[in-house]
């Protein structure tokens, strides 16, 4: 794969190790170069980090897994199976969503499970289902075959590379809510299947139609957790890294990418340490490094993307079994389009609050003590400078109580004194933490005009040898895309130092 004879050019430095920079530091190590990762924390992972406290066990961030295919991949390459690695776990049913007034819709990976819950949602509803899984089906293919896992920086290449029926079959030019809207007239199914809109940074009344490829690949290919949590996985992946020849620093945080005369010349560690390096892929936020690793060198940073919202989150571990609730549950608001405009339009915590809870202890017991509960919450926010808040004890507490409130409301019940731990990570916990330009939690968003080759470039315009992974650049956000993604860089990175 690599014909270039100058070891000083194969000698290659990724700043941050999520999942996005494991992947680039692994196929870049196959493919004849020498890589060392860097890594602020004292883990690698990123957001899929862990807590752990009183006997719970918990993932910082994503809590499932879908696509399994693309883990498949990376272990492949090095030629290693997943199971060598990890105990995947089915979750099914899948997701259930909830609306105020007691109405609730399940998904499942089971056909005859989807059609007999959509029967009893809307009657009449199972002929438009097989239509929509039919036309996803080759949405999906489209995506990943002609579009999402290609190196195209030029947008009419890009669509170029589609004929004319596969573009028309994308659905690129209608909006989420309106595709949908072609195959079902109820508006639980219609809402549910459009909420996946909001961890993507828009409405479903602005993301593409094309997404619908995201609640097909939960319902045909299922949905999946690690035994041991998310964060197995991570282990495993870094396990497989170290293997392949990454030397991985951790608690080395980079103060500055270094440049000279337009090109990467290594690295400044807060410790004082430099670093040479011809090459460095940034596995942090891109417009963060843009702003903050690359301040100093006159670097010029790219015209500011839309971002996703930030999040809050809530780490409780309780006593006892949590009835009436499954692995995962998405509470919806009763008017979606007011809450999502007041979010991401607005910028303004909404009135009906929407959130996501997972009590991955339900699928694996080993997560907490013999008879008790994991609870992760998650609630989509502005961005901490649209919140003004200095002190955020105050809105931690307003916000658990609507989130408990809302719970009773479904016969959910436990109560704060069942709670024997908890954790809660605020919108500007995220940002300091992990880096997240503006604590953005999923990146820029995935706006028709943010998508593709119109995204953020995982190869940096200006300095020769900088190259980007990870949510914000291609293809997007979420843990099956940041891998894709690390691929996608090393092959840059492969073609350009051959």
């Amino acid at each position: 794969m690599i014909h270039s004879t100058n070891r000083a050019f194969r000698h290659v430095a990724v700043v941050g190790g999520g999942l996005g920079g494991l992947s680039a530091a692994i196929h870049l190590c196959l493919g004849g170069f020498e890589v060392t990762l860097y890594e602020a924390n004292e883990r690698v992972g990123g957001r899929a980090s862990q807590i752990t406290a009183e006997g719970f066990t918990f993932d910082t961030g994503p809590t499932l897994l879908n696509y399994p295919w693309v883990f498949e991949q990376l272990f492949g390459a090095a030629g290693y199976r997943l199971d060598e690695y990890v105990d995947l776990q089915p979750i099914d049913p899948s997701i259930r969503f909830y609306w105020p007034q007691g109405d609730h819709l399940q998904l499942t990976s089971s056909l005859t499970g989807l059609v007999r819950e959509f029967e009893r949602v809307a009657p009449g509803s199972s002929q438009g289902l097989f239509a929509f899984l039919a036309d996803a089906c080759n949405k999906y293919r489209i995506a990943f075959e002609k579009m999402a896992c290609r190196n195209i920086d030029n947008p009419v290449k890009w669509f170029a590379s589609l004929s004319l029926k596969e573009f028309f079959r994308t659905g690129i030019w209608r909006s989420l809510d309106r595709e949908i809207s072609r195959f079902f007239q109820n508006r639980f199914i219609r809402e549910a299947l459009g909420s996946y809109g909001m961890y993507l940074g828009g409405s479903p009344q602005e993301l593409p139609g094309i997404f619908t490829i995201l609640s097909y690949g939960e319902m045909a290919m299922g949905l999946w957790v690690p035994r041991g949590g998310i964060f197995t996985l991570v282990k495993g992946i870094e396990t497989l890294a170290r293997r392949v020849g990454v030397r991985i620093l951790t608690g080395q945080r980079v103060k500055q990418i270094l440049i000279r005369e337009g090109k990467v010349a290594g690295l400044k560690l807060t410790n004082g340490r430099s670093d040479d390096c011809p090459i460095v892929i940034s596995n942090v936020d891109v417009p963060t490094t843009q702003h903050h690793l690359l301040s100093g060198n006159g670097h010029r940073p790219s015209k500011p993307m839309k971002m996703t919202p930030s999040v809050m989150t809530f780490y409780w571990g309780v006593r006892g079994k949590i009835r009436n609730a499954g692995h995962h549950s998405i509470f919806m608001p009763q008017e979606p389009d007011k809450a999502y405009e007041e979010l991401i339009r607005q910028k303004r915590i909404p009135r009906e609050l929407p959130f996501y809870m997972s009590i991955a202890s339900k699928t694996d017991p080993s997560l907490a003590p013999p008879g008790d509960s994991t609870v992760f919450i998650l609630v989509p926010l502005p961005q901490p400078f649209h919140l003004d808040q200095e002190d955020y004890l105050a809105l931690k507490q307003e916000i658990k109580e609507r989130i408990f409130k809302r719970l009773g409301r479904h016969g959910i019940k436990f109560s704060t004194a069942d709670i024997v731990t908890e954790k809660v990570m605020t919108p500007a916990d995220w940002g300091k933490r992990f880096g997240l330009f503006q604590g953005s939690a999923f990146g820029a968003a995935h706006t028709l005009s943010q998508m593709g080759a119109l995204r953020y470039p995982n190869k940096d315009r200006h300095v020769k040898g900088l190259y980007y992974a990870g949510a914000s650049t291609t293809p997007g956000t979420g843990l099956p895309m940041v891998v894709i993604s690390g691929r996608m860089t090393a092959e840059r990175v492969c073609i350009d130092v051959c």
